[in-house]
């Protein structure tokens, strides 16, 4: 059984919180931006499902830095969110959520808009001759149908998100007990003498909390499926 110090603890526990908090703070953007771009047709469209999955193309690094000049104390919505309520994102771990979020986002709305794709618009169009608002048939209606794209998405936007390096420690540094994730720790570890066992515990951790992810997504789905489709 691995022996985990106080500190790789610490990691282990910030990156679960991290993952955790951006992914639920993608999913109502995520949702949104997965309907649109599966439902509607409108002037742009092209340039925002190219925005969407620009984080996936773009260095880690030149997210975080564009990170730190938008929510950085000096940047225009950071100034604005420090002067007004009193919030500072870089350098915090709540900064660490942000640029998660922001690099897992594309993995969470592609699954979610093949799903919107999929289902038969009869049935939505059926609810709405009934007198269903939209609201209520994308509640209703919509939602439990893509319920399989959606476990999808929030697992692979946690996996990513627990993973994330390059623009989380360009955003908010590699601060023990406040920005240190289990991907920063192990590149700290592996810059010290006799870091190697220690890298070996939260290298071995990361695995296998990721396969534990995969496989729990994959068993939800497939219940999913099964309650939805009867397959």
């Amino acid at each position: 059984m691995l022996e985990l110090t106080p500190d790789e603890w610490t990691a282990i526990t910030l990156s679960l919180r991290i993952a955790l908090v951006a992914t639920l703070g993608a999913l109502p953007l995520g949702l949104l931006v997965a309907w649109l771009l599966a439902r509607k047709n409108f002037w742009g469209k092209a340039l925002l499902d190219g925005l969407v999955h620009l984080p996936l193309v773009l260095p880690p690094v030149v997210t975080g830095y564009l990170l730190l000049i938008a929510f950085g104390r000096k940047g225009i919505i950071g100034a604005f969110l420090e002067r007004t309520f009193g919030i500072v994102l870089a350098f915090r771990w709540t900064g660490a959520a942000l640029a998660c979020a922001v690099m897992a986002f594309p993995l969470l709305v592609r699954p979610l808009r093949l799903s919107f794709e999929a289902i038969d618009r009869k049935l939505e169009d059926a609810a709405s001759t009934l007198g269903a608002n939209r609201l209520w048939v994308f509640l209703t209606i919509s939602l439990p149908l893509a319920l399989p794209g959606l476990i999808a998405g929030m697992v692979l936007c946690f996996a990513k998100a627990l993973g994330e390096f390059g623009a989380t420690i360009t955003f908010v540094s590699n601060i023990p007990g406040e920005t240190q994730t289990i991907s920063a720790a192990i590149y700290t570890f592996t810059q010290i003498p006799g870091g190697d066992a220690a890298a070996g515990r939260l290298v071995i951790i990361a695995i296998v909390i990721a396969l534990v992810a995969l496989v729990l997504s994959e068993w939800l789905s497939r219940r999913a499926g099964t309650r939805l489709h009867g397959e």
